[in-house]
């Protein structure tokens, strides 16, 4: 005989006292659930060794008949076969309804004893909740209005030994949402849409530059030069050269040997390893889109990212607003503001001549303004706090902030008229870059003295394979990256890009450090 569910009790407790009572819960669950896996071995009917041929999803299903009905034709006539898994369960003597949910959403599921048999009713009265089934059936409207499957036919295709996250309440701890992110994406439908929609995101970005005649390629991750951005990498040991390599920390000096090579415009969508902090903004292993347009300039970028991301918002949103928790409305559409870096700087310190200053009275500035510096940060690193700290947060309609400093790119060109800044951008949205663009630096000679000043004594940081590859010439070009996380999290209107990362990485259990 196959034992009964335990009882779930509520009451009220504290959050220590309610995640011990439900692993109690969960345990007694799994013994229950595992002696009735060994009641059906012992019966023959293994669920681990079946499977089942579904001809439609759920939305397909649903799509037909809404078809079939609107034509006036005879929607119950149409047989569907589904698999997925019981969200819901409510038995009720010889007739119950499950949902099923698959890749698409969710069916509701109608079994009776007269048309699956008496035999297969009473299997699927011991069904739990999470098991997968496959049901074949044709579907008709409830009483209530609501298109269900009348199941002819099902068939248990994996059982679940464990139970699903209450239905009403999902996960609500933060550290098992990230850390069992299987069931968050079955418990909670907005953590599900998130990552649909950016796989869809995904999606759209290749078609939108496969439209425009850009190559998608594949650089490695593993590189002998930690390149293409400051940032502190990842090591590790390649034993078959006998060598250390770096995890990447950008994308950039690969694909601009592809320009060197006559690949006019090329991408890659890759994953980017930077060993530093962790926050609401940043991660250290993330998804990262880079670009390069041979014969453009930052300007052709600023064109591209526009209709780039009014088109995605389009198809995922099918709107141009984005709505932030406090209410304020992002507009998307329409042409976007602009401003130099200078301009945005001596705006938000009330100084006209601040790049006049010395570097101690911006300091003093900081201190009065709460801006923390370590002291050891060089003039135009000061400049930049003010900006980060006091400035870009306030960005929150889509902002292009133009001609950086010298100092923070090696990569991009001079400007003619005022070689102290880059003819660059940063595309701010909501407060935070999301897409810094420049015109390429192709000068060899001049991305040499760059490279030096920047890396000072360390000159085994010095990529020379890189330079060797501009010497033999690079085409004028426009090249951008996106963050592909921060990109997610904007178009699902996620708080964190850590609700759009999938598997973020995780301390182990009882690791303490």
């Amino acid at each position: 005989m196959i034992p009964s569910n335990p009882p779930i009790q509520s009451m009220a407790m504290s959050d220590t006292e309610s995640d011990a009572s439900l692993h109690a819960i969960s345990h007694d669950l799994f013994a229950t659930r595992k002696a009735k896996l060994g009641v059906l071995r012992q019966e023959g009917k293994d669920p681990y060794r079946q499977n089942w041929e579904a001809s439609h999803s759920s939305q397909e299903a649903l799509k037909i008949f809404e078809k079939e009905e609107g034509s006036g034709g005879s929607a119950e006539e149409t047989e569907v076969s589904l698999a997925g898994r019981i969200t819901v369960f409510r038995l009720m003597g010889r007739a119950s309804f499950i949902k099923l949910l698959d890749r698409n959403g969710s069916l509701q599921v109608y079994v009776a004893e007269q048309t699956v048999g008496k035999e297969n009713y009473q299997d699927f009265k011991k069904y739990d909740l999470g098991d997968f089934v496959g049901v074949k059936g044709n579907l008709f409207r409830t009483k209530t209005g609501e298109i269900t499957l009348r199941a002819t036919a099902l068939k248990l295709l994996a059982k679940a030994l464990r139970p699903l996250p209450e239905k009403w309440h999902g996960l609500v701890n933060e550290d098992q949402i990230c850390r069992q992110r299987y069931l968050d994406l079955i418990a909670d439908p907005r953590s599900r849409e998130r990552a649909i929609r950016r796989t869809e995101m995904l999606r759209l970005i290749r078609q939108f530059l496969w439209a425009r005649d850009f190559r998608e390629v594949e650089t490695p991750v593993l590189q002998n030069i930690a390149g293409g951005a400051a940032a502190r990498p990842f090591t590790t040991h390649m034993n078959a050269l006998d060598c250390d390599f770096y995890l990447r920390i950008s994308l950039e000096l690969y694909l601009k040997r592809l320009l060197v090579a006559g690949f006019d415009r090329v991408f890659e969508i890759g994953r980017i390893f930077r060993n530093e902090g962790l926050s609401r903004k940043h991660h250290p292993e993330f998804t990262m889109l880079e670009l390069y347009q041979a014969y453009s300039d930052y300007r052709g970028m600023m064109e591209l990212i526009r209709a780039l991301i009014q088109h995605l918002s389009r198809e995922i949103l099918g709107r141009m607003q984005l709505s932030r928790p406090d209410g304020t409305e992002i507009e998307l559409g329409g042409p976007w503001q602009e401003f130099s870096y200078r301009e945005l700087v001596c705006q938000s310190t009330c100084d006209p001549q601040w790049f006049s200053r010395t570097r101690e009275e911006k300091a003093q500035f900081c201190t009065e303004n709460g801006i923390e510096l370590s002291g050891q940060e060089r003039d135009f690193e000061i400049t930049q706090a003010v900006y980060s700290k006091r400035i870009e947060p306030t960005l929150l309609q889509p902002t292009f902030v133009t001609h950086l400093p010298r100092e923070l790119c090696p990569l991009a060109k001079l400007n003619e008229e005022d070689p102290s800044v880059l003819d660059v951008f940063e595309l701010c949205i909501n407060g935070q870059e999301i897409a810094p663009a420049y015109s390429e630096q192709n000068d060899p000679l001049l991305q040499r003295q760059l490279f030096e000043a920047q890396v000072g004594e360390e000159k085994q940081n010095l990529d020379h394979d890189f330079l060797l590859a501009l010497e033999h010439g690079m085409p004028p070009a426009g090249g951008m990256g996106i963050g592909i996380d921060r990109l997610a999290a904007l178009l699902t209107e996620a708080e964190s890009i850590r609700d759009v990362i999938l598997f973020p990485p995780m301390r182990p259990l009882g690791h303490s450090g």
